[in-house]
């Protein structure tokens, strides 16, 4: 009996540059990396970002922000660059091999670069987040990196010094490895940056019931201040997938990109990695990705439908709001259950915030009180 045929990766192969082992002699130039920079070096070399390989050209930045896809007509939503002020490029020329290092000038790998170029920050964030409001988080992270941006392909020593979940850090060869270990042909992947509460549940099980496996795959590289810190995070999701979803049909890995808050764009994004994790199908909720109000609460799932070339080769699963509803007497969304005043359990993320600073468990229709008992004991004191 063959393998498991698996969702082809995106662009049609999964990228591998890792393994790079530290070179005898030391480059001229080492480039401390930004904490963004440092999760997309970690998921261009893991090949979560497939089909690139290294960091963008000058035209697949404009061709990314114009046209959401590369040069070659390959759909991809948001630049992804390796930028330095214009101190530091001036002592780097083409065909340098510049070594990468993480905060701690630890090394992870290198940059061969072949062109150097000026960011045009204002049409990338006018493009990408749709704002050029400091106060977007992805916006004040291009406005605070460097002006020149250094193009080239990358080779990876070590991808993470210290990292974390170690246990839980699949890379796609590994969860494809081992999809074809439980014969899952179909995967549905379910992205987050937060606790699961019963309206994610519902969502990832509607959509175990049509395919043979669920990735839960929260995003563990870097967020804005203020998100519930990762250790909680990563106890929520292993007790809640003990004690309320089947072992056989469900599965746990992080994922650890860099959180942009891009809305639709990043929707697209978050699409693509789950594809050459070889997820078939991928979970999108309302305001995915979202931040503030700068986007509309189903643009992210609406820009699947505009996407160039036929669109992507996974299935975007589009989710309503959705709650418990005491007279149906469980989770509802607007496409199953009409809407009655005062009928469903909804609580603001404030008002959920301010109950367990309380150590006031919020009600088991809106999440399990395990969750809740581990989200109270880490908000102590706070």
């Amino acid at each position: 009996m063959g393998a498991t045929q698996l969702i082809p990766p995106h662009g049609g192969h999964l990228v591998d540059r890792t393994g790079a082992g530290q070179e005898p002699t030391k480059p001229a130039i080492s480039i401390q990396l930004s904490q963004q920079e440092q999760c997309d070096l970690e998921m261009i070399a893991i090949g979560a970002m497939s089909p690139l390989e290294g960091f963008m050209t000058e035209a697949d930045f404009h061709s990314v922000c114009d046209n959401v896809t590369l040069t070659d007509g390959t759909i991809w939503p948001i630049p992804i660059t390796c930028a330095v002020h214009q101190a530091t490029a001036v002592k780097i020329g083409i065909g340098d091999r510049v070594a990468l290092s993480d905060d701690a000038n630890r090394l992870l790998g290198y940059l061969t670069v072949t062109e150097k170029y000026k960011c045009d920050k204002k049409k990338q964030t006018l493009k990408v987040f749709l704002t050029e409001d400091a106060a977007h988080p992805g916006v004040k992270v291009i406005m605070d990196s460097g002006d020149i941006c250094l193009a080239g392909k990358i080779d990876v020593a070590t991808a993470r010094h210290e990292p974390m979940f170690a246990e839980h850090r699949l890379g796609p060869a590994q969860t494809r490895a081992e999809f074809q270990q439980r014969n899952w042909k179909t995967v549905a992947a379910f992205q987050t940056r937060n606790p699961i509460h019963r309206a994610h549940e519902y969502l990832t099980k509607c959509a175990q019931e049509i395919t043979d496996g669920l990735l839960i795959h929260p995003l563990m590289g870097a967020t804005k201040e203020g998100d519930i810190p990762a250790e909680v995070r990563m106890k929520c999701y292993e007790v809640l997938i003990e004690n309320y979803y089947h072992p056989k049909h469900t599965m746990l890995s992080i994922m650890p990109a860099a959180m942009r808050y891009g809305g639709p764009r990043e929707a697209i994004l978050h699409a693509i990695y789950r594809q050459n994790y070889g997820c078939s199908h991928f979970i999108v909720g309302r305001d995915h990705a979202g931040v503030g109000d700068y986007y509309g609460t189903y643009d992210a799932q609406e820009i699947f439908d505009t996407l160039p070339n036929g669109g992507l080769k996974i299935t975007p699963l589009k989710f309503e709001h959705a709650a418990w509803s005491k007279k149906a007497g469980g989770m509802v969304s607007g496409k199953t259950f009409p809407k009655i005043e005062g009928d469903q359990i909804f609580l603001s993320g404030t008002k959920v915030r301010e109950m367990l600073t309380r150590g006031e468990r919020p009600p088991a229709e809106f999440t399990r009180p395990e969750i809740a008992d581990i989200l109270i004991e880490a908000m102590k004191g706070k």
